[in-house]
């Protein structure tokens, strides 16, 4: 069989790949069964799931014909390396980097860092309307995290908070 959209055929072989890692990854952990789930179920039939409909676009991609031939086109390499840049510094932000002396930053911090770089993967960079996308994130996030579910996350910097 030929492939008739490169794009969906691609497409699916990378939900399927994910689906996989998912599943497999998902064995470390206690499975159960549907009445006494353990921690390893839901990730384990997300996965699976995920895979099934990355088969299901596969197979459809080598039966559906598209007008162009479906095919891909070049690497967007700003916004990827903006959007993996932004979670690299949330990560980095939130819980600091002890090997190079850079505390903990916080929760809100991280939050506005993330949304301000990851903003700047667009074509159109407007520093008020992330500035504003960021402080509603905060406090969503704040009341989500902090408040609603106590979960114990820094929120400022420890130079402030501790």
């Amino acid at each position: 069989m030929a492939i008739k959209s490169q794009a969906d055929f691609f497409s699916g072989v990378m939900f399927m790949a994910v689906g996989a890692t998912f599943a497999v990854g998902s064995t470390n952990y206690t499975i159960g069964d549907g009445a006494r789930m353990g921690p390893g179920y839901f990730p384990l039939m997300l996965g699976i799931l995920l895979a099934l409909i990355g088969a299901v676009i596969s197979l459809q991609s080598m039966v559906v014909e598209t007008a162009d031939g479906g095919k891909i086109g070049r690497w967007a390499w700003k916004p990827l390396a903006f959007v993996l840049g932004a979670n690299l510094a949330f990560g980095v932000l939130l819980g600091g980097l002890p090997s190079i002396g850079l505390p903990a930053m916080g929760l809100i911090i991280a939050i506005f860092a993330l949304t301000i770089i990851a903003s700047m993967a667009g074509n159109q960079f407007n520093l008020r309307d992330s500035l504003i996308l960021a402080v509603v994130l905060a406090v969503g996030s704040y009341l989500a995290f902090i408040v609603a579910l106590k979960l114990q996350i820094q929120v400022w910097p420890t130079f402030i908070s501790g």
